[in-house]
């Protein structure tokens, strides 16, 4: 492409730098990357272009839920199939869940169901559901970046007081680091905020194996702990700089370069304590915490399984949203359900209704829903057949997602599997559209608008995702 035309849709936004967007941008580029988004809205800035707040809160549902136990039931399947969980009316007509969702059925006309999800790599890496891509594309030049790393470079700028792109992933999504900054370099990592304290989830040993191995998976982010003072913190920090330059110093990947960008990150945070407020969960009124918090009992199958105060994560997110940050990715598991599969499910289901429909109805009544696109899924799907030890196998050929929020056309039913939910009979959705309509909310035209990577190479942000046209 040379000569054309390039177009950003979309409705005014609010981004973390606190800009102004118009509906729609267009300049001329001499070829294609030669002009990138990043040099728009440095001409935006400088005009004084502002705008309203749009934020993602991407869900991963960890190990890859069973799309024929939660959201597309199979009642007239073989028991071998359809498993122990029967179907129940939702608010929209003729459409049915399971019986593990029930407050999502009652308020069905606030969601989409995605029932024919496609496009999975069948390995537990949460990497597709952090950027639309598998893990191994682009690897000779660090790998495709995550959305919010993206959204880091695209979006941020020196002196935001709260980053664009926060993530909350715990057990195997951290240990996969799925939210990767790729080619973009280290400066464009999450911020990750320690919150294991609030959230205890043991590692498995593999995972704690696995994670050793990694040297991107020992990233550290800094933890805002109760009655740390400012003078505290650039100490601590001032430490930690030193350490981390010292074992760094051979390191030409750019990780210090990130150190130095979270330092100041950090400080500009605690001055403005807005958004440590929204990390600390004490800040919140009692009756909202209450309110999160299901009336489940933990679920004593074993140390990797969340606590029900894992709705709690839900809760964060809303708070960090509020707080200015554009994109959070948070998750809940284990999904990973090779065996006992219903007594897991039998937890996990209410304990992903509540936390949900919890996170949606609030953002609603507090007139934030239009503004705020969520998406829930997971790595890939489930096997429709159970196994000898009660569970189900990995099973990339469809999975399932929900979402709501946004201003999309809710109430919906997006596609539709064969009888046994093994393969998508209608409508498929490719993880990349999802990626097209999470790009369009934040005013991203993930079509055309290109990131050059280490060796001066443009990419566009998606290569084959369109908007899903029916959630328009």
């Amino acid at each position: 492409m040379s000569g054309g035309v390039f177009t950003i849709q979309g409705r005014p936004v609010r981004h973390c730098d606190g800009l102004r967007r118009r509906s729609f941008l267009k300049a001329g580029a001499l070829g294609f990357g030669a002009l990138t988004l990043a040099d728009l809205l440095r001409g935006e800035a400088a005009a004084g272009i502002r705008s309203s707040n749009k934020a993602i809160i991407n869900i991963h549902l960890d190990g890859g839920p069973p799309q024929m136990d939660l959201i597309d039931p199979k009642p007239d399947a073989p028991s071998e199939i359809r498993g122990e969980f029967g179907p129940i009316r939702t608010k929209i007509p003729g459409v049915h869940l399971t019986e593990l969702l029930p407050r999502i059925a009652a308020h069905a006309d606030k969601y989409v169901f995605l029932r024919a999800l496609v496009g999975a790599d069948g390995k537990h890496d949460a990497f597709q559901c952090q950027s639309g891509f598998t893990e191994k594309e682009l690897t000779s030049v660090g790998g495709r970046p995550a959305m919010g790393c993206v959204l880091n470079k695209l979006l941020g700028k020196s002196g935001d007081t709260a980053p664009c792109f926060v993530d909350l992933l715990q057990g195997r999504p951290f240990v996969r680091n799925s939210a990767r900054p790729g080619f973009l370099g280290a400066t464009q990592s999450a911020y990750r905020p320690d919150i294991a304290h609030l959230f205890p989830l043991a590692l498995s040993v593999g995972m704690k194996a696995e994670l050793e191995k990694q040297s991107y998976g020992r990233s550290e982010s800094l933890a805002l702990t109760a009655g740390l003072t400012a003078a505290r913190l650039e100490n601590r920090l001032a430490l930690r700089q030193s350490l981390d330059t010292f074992r760094r110093e051979v390191d030409a990947s750019g990780a210090m370069q990130a150190v130095d960008k979270f330092t100041q990150l950090s400080l500009g945070i605690l001055s403005s304590g807005k958004f440590a407020d929204a990390l600390d969960l004490e800040k919140e009124d009692r009756r909202v915490l209450e309110r999160y918090t299901p009336r489940i009992a933990d679920s004593g199958l074993g140390e990797t399984m969340e606590s029900p105060k894992a709705a709690l994560k839900f809760l964060m997110a809303r708070r960090l949203v509020e707080a200015g940050v554009r994109c959070v990715s948070l998750s809940l598991g284990d999904f990973d359900t090779h065996e006992a599969n219903f007594p897991r499910l039998r937890y996990l289901g209410p304990l992903l209704d509540h936390a949900l429909d919890t996170l949606v109805t609030d953002l609603d009544e507090r007139g934030m829903l239009d503004d705020v696109m969520i998406i829930v899924w997971g790595e890939f799907g489930r096997s429709p057949k159970i196994s000898a030890k009660g569970g189900r196998e990995h099973w990339p050929q469809v999975s399932m997602g929900l979402m709501a929020g946004g201003g999309l056309r809710t109430g919906q039913v997006i596609g539709s599997t064969d009888r046994h939910a093994a393969e998508a009979a209608s409508r498929p959705v490719h993880y990349q559209d999802v990626f097209a309509m999470l790009y369009r909310h934040l005013g991203i035209d993930a079509q055309s608008t290109t990131l050059t990577d280490t060796t001066g190479r443009p990419h566009l942000l998606l290569d084959m995702g369109r908007p899903i046209e029916e959630l328009i």
